[in-house]
């Protein structure tokens, strides 16, 4: 199983002291990776190595994933906090400005970091998410949406079977029902991707899970798309069933001057499924971003 590896790595303490995590690695232009929901860089696990080749690649990881800290503030798990997080691991490693990859759920917290400071933000580049409202567009409807406040009562009513279980994911029977329902593209996806995914999960605080999840859903960086002024380029699959191609083409048509790239075939591990394709695009996007912003 491969996982990210790095040149150097650190700590860097949040404005409520928790510790955050990041590496780099490479040198070159500054590029600043971000996570979906409950994930630890395996989205990234074929692409970083690669850009690493020309650029100086930074993967931080959100506060209560991987090897950053607990949140000291257990309230601080808004949108606007992880951005500020990610912010704050910028000012640290003394980076002015960077290209920013955020896929799913990172798509949120770059359109929150560009929404605090975007003289930081030298460029976008979207993968597979969404200006907010996750919950009320996964499968394209709003059913999570609906059941979620009930599902977390019941999490905290039975919370010591359920933490068991959530505990013990089994990587096999997952990817099974996985490529099953069509959520992932089994002909694409290494099996060992999507264990190290669910490995990375069940190591997350089910609550801080369920907040961040509640947290998505409801926020929206919709009023932000239209005042983006850096090159973005923006990249759907066309079989993502968590974040269908419609939703992330109507963010796409909101964003001045965006590019679109949409992965045929792939699900919403599409970084995992194809990285070979988005490793092409984003190439050829990030090597026409002025020099000063890269």
């Amino acid at each position: 199983m491969a996982f990210l590896t790095y040149d150097d790595s650190g700590l860097v303490p949040a404005r409520d002291q928790t510790r955050l995590f990041y590496g780099e690695r490479g040198r070159g232009p500054d590029v600043l990776l971000l996570d979906g929901i409950g994930c630890d860089g395996w989205a990234w696990t074929h692409i970083q190595p690669r850009l690493a080749r020309d650029h100086r690649v930074i993967h931080t990881q959100y506060r209560g994933h991987g090897r950053s800290g607990s949140p000291i503030d257990p309230e601080r798990t808004a949108i606007g906090d992880l951005a500020e997080d990610a912010l704050q691991v910028m000012e640290a490693l003394r980076i002015p400005h960077a290209a920013i990859l955020a896929h799913s759920m990172g798509t949120q917290v770059a359109l929150e970091m560009y929404r605090q400071q975007p003289e930081r933000i030298g460029a976008l580049v979207l993968i597979c998410g969404t200006a907010g409202n996750i919950t009320q567009t996964f499968h394209g409807n709003d059913i999570l949406h609906r059941i979620l406040p009930a599902l977390t009562e019941h999490v905290r009513r039975y919370r010591p079977v359920v933490q068991a279980f959530w505990r013990r994911l089994p990587p096999r029977l997952s990817y099974r029902v996985a490529t099953w329902m069509g959520e992932v593209d089994g002909a694409a996806l290494d099996p060992d991707d999507f264990r190290q995914y669910v490995e990375h999960l069940s190591d997350i605080d089910l609550d801080l899970y369920l907040a961040l999840l509640r947290e998505a859903g409801t926020h929206s960086a919709a009023d932000v798309l239209p005042t983006i002024r850096v090159p973005t380029l923006v990249i759907g699959a066309e079989r993502d069933t968590f974040t269908p191609s419609g939703v992330v083409k109507s963010m796409y048509d909101r964003i001045p001057d965006a590019e679109y790239l949409e992965l045929k075939g792939g699900s919403h591990a599409a970084p995992a499924e194809q990285p070979e394709r988005i490793l092409e695009r984003l190439r050829e996007f990030l090597h026409a971003v002025p020099a000063q912003v890269g």
